[in-house]
């Protein structure tokens, strides 16, 4: 079967899935036409960091709910975190997690534990777990507090083909050299060993400064950021609603601006939602909530408002940021609309506004921090291999 994606910035043709023709005026000629009129085409979105809560917390989100809320944020490819219950840290753990994701909307790619039950001290079977269909390593949410044990886990990771993604935050810290100390330390062991990491949720100005550092003396480094933490403050913590309480938590406004700035300098490589659904029980009392916020359906929304509508990023580099970077990083294919790339797209008015209502969300949670935000850029159409998984026209 043939579509062709018709009237948008570029026309492009599909067949069997996969990419076969892009340009302007192409000729009508396909079993299915779709009109993009006024709309942009863009690849599909890969969103490295996400939590989709299953096995184990599935009240919260499952692989099923998880995909239907990233299709509607035109993202076709995700990376899940390994802090389910029970940990995905082994390799039929991989397995059974990649079989029940082979039924779901988009593509679903695991990333195992570093260590073993996360707890910081002994490291996963990394081969197993490479040939079991991890792509790459994490202990999320808690940090491998161990110097030698990370270092351990980055020369293996590096010898075993896995991407080391790295949690800063130090346990003993609670302000924000919890972020910033580990952040320099898995730098000076990256640089050290001659090995790549790759830092998750960067979200202080000096985070980025270290990060730029690195950069500029070869350190194999890569690195993200969330919307959340180049577009809220910790303003937003004076209403005492859970809703806005994440790890990290939302910065001052210097590092709103560094984390920006380092986005459009290609110091930061991707941006990532860091999805982490909760319960609305949990989330009922500010002190004992859970971290974590709601991402997938805004992540492209919040971008465009926020860094492309403000001129602050041209749509090239978003793209590069949500599109292109996080498949290179973890060596995933997709990510072009060049022929012969799998046909993972997003269909995008750029300009629609809309208003974010918890209520109207895919997802099984409710917690967005950008509840009753208007964002600029509406995502309506999402394709993966060439199969429409959301109209939102």
């Amino acid at each position: 079967m043939t579509i062709l994606l018709k009237n948008g910035n570029l026309d492009v043709r599909i067949e069997n899935g996969v990419i076969t023709e892009v340009g302007i005026g192409l000729q009508s000629v396909s079993d299915k036409i779709i009109d993009c009129s006024g709309l942009t085409v863009i690849p599909g979105i890969c969103d490295m960091h996400v939590h989709f809560r299953d096995p184990g917390q599935t009240h919260k989100e499952d692989i099923f709910s998880g995909s239907e809320a990233a299709a509607a944020g035109g993202v076709t490819a995700a990376m899940c975190m390994p802090n389910t219950n029970p940990v995905i840290d082994t390799p039929k753990a991989v397995r059974a997690f990649t079989e029940r994701s082979e039924e779901a909307k988009i593509k679903i790619y695991p990333c195992a534990a570093i260590t073993k039950g996360l707890n910081g001290k002994e490291l996963t079977d990394f081969k197993a777990l490479k040939t079991a269909g991890a792509i790459a390593v994490s202990d999320d949410g808690m940090p491998v507090s161990d110097v030698r044990r990370m270092s351990e886990a980055m020369a293996l990771a590096e010898q075993t083909g896995l991407r080391i993604i790295s949690h800063c935050e130090a346990f003993d810290i609670n302000t924000r050299l919890s972020e910033n100390v580990i952040t320099a330390r898995e730098l000076c062991l990256a640089e050290n060993l001659g090995v790549p990491v790759h830092i998750a949720h960067v979200s202080t100005k000096e985070s980025a400064a270290y990060v730029k550092i690195a950069k500029n003396r070869g350190v194999k480094i890569t690195c993200e950021a969330a919307p959340h933490h180049f577009t809220l403050t910790e303003t937003e913590l004076q209403k005492r609603d859970a809703d806005y309480k994440m790890n990290p938590p939302l910065r001052e406004q210097d590092d709103v601006s560094a984390v920006v700035a380092a986005l459009r300098d290609g110091v930061i490589d991707c941006i990532a939602s860091d999805h982490a659904p909760h319960s609305m029980s949990e989330k009922s009392d500010f002190d004992s909530a859970p971290n974590g916020v709601l991402g997938l359906e805004t992540i492209l929304a919040v971008t465009l408002t926020r860094l492309y509508h403000t001129e602050q990023l041209s749509l090239d580099r978003i793209i590069e940021l949500l599109c292109v970077n996080p498949r290179r990083i973890l060596e995933i294919p997709g990510g072009s609309l060049r022929a012969g790339s799998p046909a993972d797209i997003a269909v995008v008015d750029l300009n629609e506004e809309w208003v974010v209502e918890p209520d109207e969300l895919c997802s099984k949670s409710r917690n967005t921090c950008f509840k009753g935000m208007k964002l600029k850029g509406k995502v309506k159409l999402t394709l993966v291999d060439g199969e429409v998984v959301y109209d939102g026209t």
